[in-house]
């Protein structure tokens, strides 16, 4: 994103964050009541109407059917005249159809990269292949739905205080369950996200075994699962079929004790030193407020960018969150191959939505509406600066291996579980989540560090916020501060430090592999 404010500390005194000297609104950093003056730079302004904060305010006139400009692009355009000082929402501006400038791998650019031998490190444990996990997990990984009562069954029995003393260096035992595996088509697109997804959790290095549990006589066959994706039955990685086992008392008590097999390898492991290029960092958005793209998102770009020069992978996601600014990505690619891929996941989306009675331009929420976004083009701009600003390197469907180094992105939807389950297929083993708006994600096997963008969110939701991004705002901070604060977190955090969600136990109910097609 062309922003010329780089590091944004504004004045305690200021009312109004101009945030690109092209645009024609600026954003709210307190509650205005119409009549009040105010100064931006060198003009007065007189608000004409009362402006929430985080809200926008028209710094110049703006003539109907013109676009309304912030973060140095268009978002949308005017409907009716706006005055300055009037408040820009919903009733005066909407999204519009805008002619972008794709100019593919036109802004090219990369950090400086950190030497190997002075790369930051983490503690992690090192598995079979040279991967690297930041968690010790047993997993239960169910083929279908109808083992998930039996697994989580089996992961109650264990995941006790007198069962796990035995075992200090494992963290817990994680039963994914989900509703799909059957009543489906066992090949095409549906068949095969379910079965990445799968296999990704399966081969994930934050697990230290695995346990994958099927029916019998589902789509999603264990043993085709096994042969195809070269998971190779062992010692720690084990099947059952509750079928064969004799039903679910049986299944219950064999798993248990296939488990119990599994948690002693798993015991074996502890963290040893490991450089920074074995991270790969998830982003995400959710419940976002105007602020996310002045503060929290921007700061976890400055962070995304520290991780790609020592060597690491960052994933960014959510295909519908990107819309609108989706030419920003293709000027960022390292290739005209990634470019068209990044275009081409826009149209399956465009014509995705359009089947199923959807607009992507519709995606605002309420909760983002009601904190200063209009449009999905704004939101998007917003969103698109957590990504920081190296090149993009590849363009994966979701839930297929990341390989690549650097910044790389996933296709997925934006609803936070879904993306985050096909990330963590894709190979994160971090999670960092920005809200403005307030969330209370958290995910197993990977821990998810979330990154509040106000003050007033942190002194609201404060027990669910790892990092207050809210001081960028104040001006106690600058975006590239809190950014470097953000890496050292991700480096605690992936060296076994508990974030918030992890802390209060969230992550059993959220995997939510992405269902596409028909279910019969």
């Amino acid at each position: 994103m062309s922003k010329d404010t780089s590091d944004l500390s504004p004045s305690t005194q200021q009312s109004l964050l101009q945030l690109h000297s092209h645009d024609n609104v600026a954003v709210a950093l307190r509650p205005l009541s119409a009549g009040t003056i105010v100064k931006l730079a060198n003009q007065t302004i007189t608000l004409q109407s009362d402006v929430s904060v985080m809200h926008k305010v028209a710094i110049k006139n703006i003539s109907a059917d013109q676009p309304v400009i912030k973060y140095g692009q268009p978002i949308g355009i005017a409907i009716q005249p706006v005055a300055v000082g009037e408040d820009v929402h919903n009733h005066n501006c909407e999204m519009a159809n805008q002619t972008k400038d794709f100019n593919f791998c036109s802004n090219i650019s990369m950090p400086k990269m950190v030497a190997e031998a002075e790369q930051a490190q983490f503690m992690g444990y090192h598995r079979e292949g040279g991967r690297i996990g930041t968690r010790n997990f047993v997993g239960i990984i169910t083929t279908v739905n109808c083992s998930a009562t039996v697994a989580s069954h089996i992961a109650a029995s264990l995941n006790t205080p007198e069962v796990l003393k035995d075992y200090p260096n494992v963290d817990g035992v994680v039963a994914l369950t989900h509703e799909g595996g059957c009543g489906m088509k066992s090949s095409g697109e549906g068949y095969e996200l379910l079965e990445r997804v799968l296999t990704g959790y399966a081969k994930h290095p934050n697990f230290g075994g695995v346990l994958i549990i099927g029916l019998g006589c589902e789509t999603m066959q264990i043993q085709r699962l096994i042969n195809e994706n070269a998971l190779h039955e062992s010692p720690r990685c084990q099947a059952l079929n509750i079928q064969d086992a004799g039903g679910t008392r049986q299944s219950i008590s064999k798993g248990i004790d296939a488990v119990k097999s599994l948690l002693a390898k798993a015991n074996l492991d502890t963290r040893t030193a490991a450089p920074a290029s074995h991270l790969t960092v998830a982003l995400q958005c959710g419940g976002s407020d105007a602020f996310s793209g002045v503060t929290a998102n921007p700061a976890l770009g400055v962070a995304a960018d520290l991780l790609v020069s020592h060597g690491g992978t960052v994933i960014y996601s959510e295909t519908p969150e990107i819309y609108g600014a989706e030419h920003l990505l293709t000027q960022r690619s390292i290739n005209p191959a990634v470019a068209n891929a990044v275009l081409d996941r826009i149209k399956w989306w465009e014509n995705y939505t359009e089947i199923n009675g959807f607009e992507l331009n519709n995606n605002p929420s309420p909760g983002n509406k009601l904190g200063g976004l209009t449009t999905i083009a704004e939101k998007s701009l917003g969103a698109q600066s957590k990504s920081g600003t190296s090149a993009l390197q590849a363009v994966y469907l979701y839930a297929e291996p990341a390989t690549a180094k650097g910044l790389v992105f996933m296709d997925s939807p934006g609803f936070d579980p879904v993306s985050v389950t096909g990330q963590v297929a894709s190979g994160a083993n971090v999670i960092c989540f920005t809200t403005g708006r307030g969330s209370a994600f958290g995910f197993k096997p990977v821990p998810c560090i979330k990154l509040g963008s106000n003050n007033a969110l942190y002194e609201q939701m404060g027990e669910d916020i790892d990092v207050n991004c809210g001081e960028i705002i104040s001006g106690k901070e600058t975006v590239t501060e809190c950014g470097q604060r953000i890496f050292q977190e991700i480096l605690d955090v992936a060296s076994g430090k508990a974030p918030k969600s992890e802390s209060f136990g969230y992550g059993l109910n959220e995997f939510n592999p992405w269902r596409i097609g028909a279910t019969v």
